[in-house]
């Protein structure tokens, strides 16, 4: 009795501590101000150590963590591919993005884009892309913690994951309305140091069980597999078909290019002032997330080799639970379902998954209360404590949806939401950002193109792939009414949303500018806005560029 009740006394403890810490974080960088720029941005950057940590914590979900290490344990070489390719999409990203992103009087995506393009369309273009990006995330993150969290506490049933689920959405309202972005920030923070703490201690254990040796480590995962060394040869995860190597391809390209570029992502950028702060930050962001890959490579080959893959697949098909039924083998004299160690790891999961749906909680509010409300449907009429107002109601609107959504999918196999979440935002947020911010020729068109053409393909491609329908492993396994031969469309879809935005630039008619001239004299060049003002006088660049039917510089 005393052995059941130690374990589940210490995952209450556990959790109950980073929940006090992280409400006490919220309480300290909450705004006592109607100043909706703290709020969005906090009152300044939190330097460049932990501006990284958190911008590592925003790239870290819960579910890339349980899928990456499942796909390992699973698909040997094909796991550590996904898990380069992550590294590398937070490597590129910021290096060629954290510039242009970074500024002042900037909170979101629409901020950054309507100081180019025409401000209505990209703001409602913005907003719409970013509820289609998070709100599927949101979706898989919350019924993954509502999940853990039952498991955690030992209560199993659908009863008790529906009011964990809830549980869950209630705290990440009251994060994300309380502390803001600086709030998020420190929650962040903390939880990639929880996050690595778990991954390391469970890094020694594995390597400690082959005598401290990773080759006798890897090679141990491959024998146990039933592949032998094929395990570390690509092919594993879609097989070695033609179909299966470009379904390879797609996920890397989709992982590599959308990754980074999550609104949660970029909306960390917005406060960091200049381009040596952001590479100090960028640094840190990059060494926090290589150091959990490496982890995370060996805790995958670790559940393999101790754990066998027989059992993993009949555990489940895609290797969701492989980490933590390495952790119940890696402590077999305890009770399997109350060890300290599978404790302190699902603690660390959950954890992971709080932060994570704060986060993106606060991208989507902050998209609905200051792009739609604040600048499209009433544009300066606004006051400071009413768009503050505005975006706490708009996170508590997002979340009940988020919940609602996450207790439908409960029987649902959410690989396919994550899978469309990465692939919408390389094939439709991605082209709009670079395009928007590095070309000159890039217009209102353009983006609309982009953004909407991006989206949809995305999602008809998503819908008619196998990963809905005509698998074993689909959203609905038992009905076929897939066409499209890929798992992952984004090695069409991200082609597709570039070329979008090209022809739509080139293809689009005369586009619409908006004015950024500073203040001066009106003449008969004088614009008529759209609320029916008469605005500066255009400057001359932009009457040339009226002229040619191009974009603003």
């Amino acid at each position: 009795m005393s052995g059941d009740f130690e374990p589940r006394t210490l995952a209450f403890v556990l959790f109950a501590c980073f929940i006090a810490v992280s409400f006490l974080l919220c309480i300290l960088a909450a705004t006592d101000s109607d100043d909706p720029s703290e709020f969005y941005v906090g009152t300044g950057a939190l330097g460049s150590m932990r501006n990284g940590l958190a911008i590592a914590g925003d790239y870290i979900s819960a579910a890339t963590v349980l899928s990456t290490t499942g796909t390992i344990a699973i698909a040997g070489f094909d796991g550590v591919l996904i898990t380069m390719s992550t590294v590398v999409s937070i490597l590129l990203f910021m290096l060629v993005m954290a510039g242009p992103l970074c500024g002042r009087d900037r909170y979101t995506l629409g901020d950054v884009l309507s100081e180019r393009l025409s401000e209505r369309p990209a703001r409602i273009g913005t907003a719409v892309l970013v509820l289609a990006v998070t709100m599927p995330l949101l979706t898989v993150q919350l019924g993954g913690a509502g999940d853990m969290m039952s498991l955690l506490i030992g209560i199993p049933g659908t009863a008790s994951v529906t009011g964990c689920t809830i549980f869950i959405g209630s705290l990440m309202v009251c994060y994300a309305a309380l502390g803001g972005m600086k709030g998020t920030g420190f929650i962040q923070i903390l939880k990639t140091v929880i996050l690595l703490g778990a991954f390391i201690l469970l890094a020694v254990l594995v390597v400690k069980r082959f005598d401290w040796n990773p080759a006798s480590l890897f090679g141990a995962a491959a024998d146990k597999s039933g592949y032998g060394d094929a395990f570390w040869e690509s092919g594993r995860q879609f097989g070695d078909s033609f179909t299966g190597k470009l379904d390879v391809i797609s996920v890397q390209l989709t992982l590599a290019t959308g990754a980074a570029c999550l609104p949660h992502i970029t909306m960390r950028l917005h406060p960091i002032r200049g381009a040596r702060a952001a590479r100090a930050a960028t640094t840190w962001a990059v060494g926090a997330v290589a150091a959990l890959g490496a982890l995370i490579v060996v805790v995958g080959a670790g559940a393999t080799a101790i754990v066998g893959l027989p059992a993993l697949r009949a555990a489940d098909p895609t290797g969701t639970t492989s980490l933590l039924l390495l952790t119940r083998a890696l402590d077999p004299d305890a009770a399997a379902h109350r060890s300290p160690l599978f404790t302190l790891i699902a603690c660390a999961v959950v954890i992971t998954t709080l932060a994570a749906v704060a986060g993106l909680t606060l991208a989507a509010a902050a998209s609905l209360a200051h792009d739609v409300l604040a600048k499209v449907v009433l544009p300066e009429r606004l006051s400071p404590a009413r768009e503050l107002a505005a975006a706490r109601a708009a996170i508590v609107s997002v979340g009940v949806v988020a919940v609602a959504l996450a207790l439908v999918t409960q029987a649902w196999n959410r690989q396919v939401l994550i899978s469309f979440t990465f692939t919408a935002a390389a094939s439709a947020l991605l082209p709009v950002l670079l395009y928007g911010t590095m070309w000159r020729g890039f217009t209102a068109a353009g983006m609309r193109w982009a953004m909407y053409g991006g989206l949809g393909l995305t999602l008809l491609t998503t819908v008619f792939s196998p990963a809905v329908s005509g698998g074993a492993l689909a959203v609905f396994p038992d009905r076929d009414f897939h066409w499209f031969p890929l798992r992952n469309p984004g090695l069409i879809t991200i082609p597709a949303g570039f070329l979008l935005g090209w022809a739509g630039s080139r293809l689009g008619g005369r586009p619409r500018l908006e004015d950024h001239s500073p203040p001066g004299t009106q003449g008969e060049d004088a614009r008529i806005s759209r609320h029916g003002r008469t605005d500066r006088p255009a400057p001359r660049r932009v009457r040339a560029a009226r002229r040619e039917g191009g974009g603003l510089a």
